[in-house]
């Protein structure tokens, strides 16, 4: 049962590593989030997304105003 068992460091350097990762792991997560936000900030000044931006304000203007209650099919009996 020769298992090597590297993986699970129990000497103090172990503790010490693993902050690092956690730390390292945080400045990604916080690099990734400015990345996304950049991103999103140039994709609403685009063209492309301004016509994002104009198509859901016409998709929610036309929700609002469609079918006041009323069925959208009319049957008739003729």
């Amino acid at each position: 049962m020769g298992l090597c068992l590297s993986c699970f460091d129990c000497s103090d350097g172990g503790s010490e590593r693993r902050k690092q990762e956690e730390l390292a792991s945080a400045e990604a997560r916080t690099k990734a989030a400015e990345a996304a936000q950049k991103r999103q900030e140039e994709f609403e000044k685009s063209a492309a997304g301004r016509a994002a931006r104009a198509q859901l304000q016409g998709m929610a203007k036309q929700s609002a105003n469609s079918n006041k209650g009323e069925p959208v099919l009319k049957w008739q009996m003729g």
